[in-house]
């Protein structure tokens, strides 16, 4: 027989899942239209993984939950540029469906720690919850979905496949970083390739390897095809 603390634990479960699913359709209704880099399938993705990395490492999985569904809400990509609004808007969603004050300041917070922001940008990931939602959104920007992803963002701002005379650059802050207008092949330098020792789980490093893998040897066949000559044959 359960007790009232059971009987009440899982009420206010249900409760909170009734409120994420709300959000989930939300989000999905936002997205579903949005081109194929950063749509609802990319955030499908990130939420799966997440779960999946919460299984295996730990934490909170409302707020792993509420941050992947909620990540890209307003990403700097397409906001002009406003770090902070994906943080804002995230809590004013949740507080529109009634999520606690408690629990919407702890996925905002995590949101805010989310974003690559530069090669040389130090990642402050302080938590079990944002390093598993970190980790999960770099692990779909990698791998033969990242790769798709890429140039299809890329596609989308106009910009090339490759320009051989324009070469990768390191970034050392966020704002540079986000006016960096290069062709599509400098991403995988200057970021992509980067992510799979970035990642903080050790559940995300194992799965980083064969997506790695698959991103170099596509590069490495990108170039052979791009500077193809008939003295190889």
């Amino acid at each position: 027989m359960e007790s009232c603390f059971e009987t009440k634990k899982l009420f206010l479960s249900l409760v909170v899942k009734d409120k994420i699913d709300k959000i989930r359709k939300l989000v999905k209704n936002k997205f579903i239209t949005h081109e194929g880099s950063h749509d609802w399938f990319h955030i499908d993705r990130v939420c799966n993984l997440a779960i999946y990395l919460h299984e295996k490492e730990g934490g909170d999985k409302i707020i792993i939950e509420l941050a992947a569904l909620l990540h890209d809400i307003s990403d700097h990509k397409y906001n002009g540029g406003d770090w902070q609004a994906g943080s804002r808007t995230a809590k004013e969603i949740m507080n529109e469906v009634g999520i606690s004050s408690e629990i919407s300041e702890k996925v905002a917070h995590v949101i805010s720690q989310v974003s690559f922001k530069g090669a040389y940008v130090k990642d402050e990931v302080e938590s079990i919850e944002a390093k598993i939602v970190q980790d999960a959104d770099r692990l779909d920007a990698i791998g033969a979905i990242g790769i798709a992803r890429a140039f299809a963002y890329g596609g989308s701002k106009n910009r090339p496949l490759y320009h051989p005379e324009i070469d990768p650059t390191l970034h050392a802050s966020k704002e540079e970083y986000s006016k960096s207008v290069s062709h599509t092949v400098n991403h995988f330098y200057e970021k992509l390739f980067l992510l799979k020792d970035l990642l903080k789980t050790e559940t995300g490093k194992l799965l980083a390897e064969k997506r790695d893998q698959i991103m170099r040897k596509f590069i490495a066949d990108f170039y052979d095809e791009w500077f193809f000559s008939s003295s190889k044959k």
